[in-house]
């Protein structure tokens, strides 16, 4: 019977191409690395790799291998992780990982809302920014709940996601623009304007969509990863962004303008990911039912 350890070392091998460079990455010797992926070859029948010149390149029966023990690992990975949900030391802890936006304002107020209730549950807070694999993190078992938009690719075995809130698009403008009047401005008078983009998912977004309402691709002048450098460079009018509505009003600068476009862009859905329910601490559905009750 094949041992996961083995399934490992294979992985590594497909991914990095080389035993030597998948011996470093598991603190094996070469030779060890090469053994492993003999005995794996006696044992199955077949070669699932050409060895190269350098490095090694895996045969048909080589990927099939690969894709099955990239779905085994994943399994193991999850088995372990629910498993250590229900250990002691977790299940008074909930552990959340959100984008800037949803960490500005409202993952802070739901945070509020459930420590009045459950003043015993130590809870934190991990904001990222960029492409991140959040899935991996939950199935690693570093984080409780990862905060998503449907932007976002939540597909991964063992994963629940529940929808959480809609996310309205709006434009923020500086308060000095001669547009930023009223609550609403037309896109299409917007199409020269600098864009200012953002690290996904606060970002631009879908930007086939706005193009088709601008009537042009947005000119992008600026970007910035940064929440308050964003709005700091619409205040200065050196350009505009988008502005999620789950970032809150009160949360944007007092020399910027919030504005609904016309026509609107398509909202945006906040999701929650998490563990199923049979794998997860009472805490974290807990709190899984403050994210999804009215605010």
């Amino acid at each position: 019977m094949l041992e996961v350890w083995s399934l490992k070392v294979l992985a590594e091998v497909g991914r990095l191409g080389s035993f030597s460079a998948a011996a470093e990455e598991l603190s094996m010797t070469q030779p060890a690395v090469s053994r492993q992926i003999a005995l794996l070859e006696r044992h199955t029948g077949v070669r699932l790799f050409d060895r190269l010149p350098r490095g090694v390149r895996p045969t048909d029966a080589g990927r099939a291998a690969l894709e099955q023990a990239e779905e085994v690992l994943k399994g193991m990975r999850l088995f372990e992780t629910r498993l250590r949900a229900f250990a002691g030391a977790q299940a008074g802890r909930v552990r959340v990982s959100a984008f800037p936006s949803a960490a500005t304002r409202y993952l802070p107020e739901r945070f509020r809302t459930f420590a009045a209730r459950h003043p015993e549950v130590e809870l934190s807070m991990t904001v990222r920014s960029g492409a991140h694999d959040a899935c991996a993190e939950l199935l690693d078992g570093e984080v409780d709940i990862a905060l998503l938009t449907a932007w976002d690719d939540a597909s991964a075995p063992g994963i629940a996601v529940t929808p959480l809130h809609e996310d309205e698009l709006l434009v923020a403008l500086s308060a000095a623009h001669p547009l930023a009047h009223g609550d609403r401005v037309r896109l299409r008078d917007l199409a020269d304007e600098p864009w200012i983009d953002g690290t996904h998912p606060d970002c631009l977004g879908p930007v086939a969509q706005l193009t088709s309402a601008l009537g042009r691709a947005p000119r992008i002048s600026h970007f910035c990863d940064d929440w308050n450098g964003r709005q700091g460079l619409v205040a200065a009018g050196v350009g505009i962004m988008l502005y999620p509505s789950i970032a809150g009003h009160s949360s944007a600068r007092p020399d910027i303008r919030l504005l609904r476009p016309s026509p609107p862009l398509p909202s945006r859905a906040v999701l929650a990911a998490t563990l199923p329910p049979a794998g997860r601490a009472a805490t974290v559905s807990a709190f899984l039912a403050t994210l999804t009750a009215p605010a």
